[in-house]
C-alpha cells in the first residue's frame, strides 16, 4: 500500500504546474543542441559516406528525412491519444497542453512525411501519388491532427475544447494503428519496415547508422518543442486569468 502512495505522490508532483515548468526548462537545452549535433552528423554520414542503392541510386537518400518524420508522426498521435485518455479519466490540466503540443508537431511532420514520401516516389514507383492503404492512411492521420488543431481553436471555452479534442484524439488512434499495421499486414507498393523487418534490419550499417541518428535527432528535437511549447501555454493561459480577473 505504501508503494502505490509513493507512485501516485511522484505522479501528481509532476503533473502540477510548480515542478513540471523548471524541469521542462531544464531538459529543453539538451533536447535542441542534442539534436542539431546529431543531425549534422547524420546527415553528413547519410549525404556524404553512404554508399549509393544499388537499385534507387541516390534518390535514397531522401529516407533520412522521411522515415524518422513517418515514425514520429504516428508514434506522436498515439501519444497524443493515450495522453487524451489519460485526462479524460483523472483531469490533471496539464495533459491536454502536452496533447495540444505534440498536435502541432505531429501535424507538421505527418505533412513532411507525405510531401517525402511523393519525392521519393516519383523516381521510384513513376508516379507522386497512389490511393495505396499506407499512403492513403497517412492522408487520413493528418486530417485527424487538422481536426484536432481546428476543434482547439474553433471552441472558445477552454474545458469545453479540451473534453472534445481529447475525445477526437482517442478516436483517431484507430487509424494511427493502420498506419502502423499497413506496413506488416496489406499488401502494399509502399515497402516494408526498414528498421523493423523479420530478421532484422536490411540495409548495411554504413546506410543504417545515419538513419538511427536523424530518429534520435528528430525525437529529441520533437520532444524539446513539446517541452517547450506546453510551457508557453501554461504561461499564456496564467497570463489571460491574471488579466481577466483584473
Amino acid at each position: 500500500m505504501a508503494v502505490s502512495t509513493k507512485k501516485v505522490s511522484w505522479y501528481k508532483k509532476y503533473a502540477s504546474y510548480k515542478y513540471y515548468i523548471p524541469l521542462a526548462n531544464a531538459i529543453i537545452p539538451y533536447c535542441f543542441w542534442g539534436s542539431l549535433i546529431i543531425v549534422i552528423i547524420g546527415l553528413a554520414l547519410g549525404l556524404g559516406f553512404a554508399p549509393a542503392d544499388y537499385q534507387q541510386g541516390n534518390s535514397f537518400r531522401i529516407i533520412y528525412i522521411h522515415v524518422p518524420a513517418a515514425m514520429l508522426s504516428t508514434s506522436l498521435y498515439m501519444a497524443m491519444a493515450v495522453t487524451s485518455l489519460c485526462f479524460l479519466v483523472w483531469k490533471v490540466k496539464l495533459l491536454p497542453l502536452v496533447a495540444r503540443s505534440m498536435a502541432t508537431v505531429g501535424a507538421v511532420l505527418t505533412l513532411v512525411s507525405l510531401f517525402t514520401g511523393a519525392v521519393w516516389g516519383a523516381p521510384t514507383w513513376g508516379t507522386w501519388w497512389v490511393w495505396d492503404i499506407r499512403l492513403t492512411s497517412q492522408l487520413l492521420l493528418l486530417f485527424f491532427y487538422i481536426g484536432y488543431i481546428a476543434f482547439d481553436h474553433a471552441i472558445e471555452d477552454r474545458q469545453t475544447a479540451d473534453i472534445f479534442t481529447s475525445i477526437l484524439a482517442v478516436i483517431g488512434i484507430a487509424v494511427a494503428l493502420l498506419v502502423k499495421l499497413s506496413v506488416y499486414f496489406f499488401n502494399s507498393l509502399h515497402q516494408k519496415s526498414t528498421l523493423f523487418a523479420s530478421g532484422g534490419p536490411k540495409i548495411p550499417m554504413d546506410m543504417l547508422l545515419p538513419l538511427i541518428l536523424m530518429i534520435v535527432a528528430y525525437s529529441l528535437f520533437t520532444s524539446g518543442y513539446i517541452l517547450k511549447k506546453s510551457v508557453n501555454l501554461i504561461n499564456r493561459d496564467r497570463v489571460m486569468k491574471h488579466y481577466l480577473n483584473q
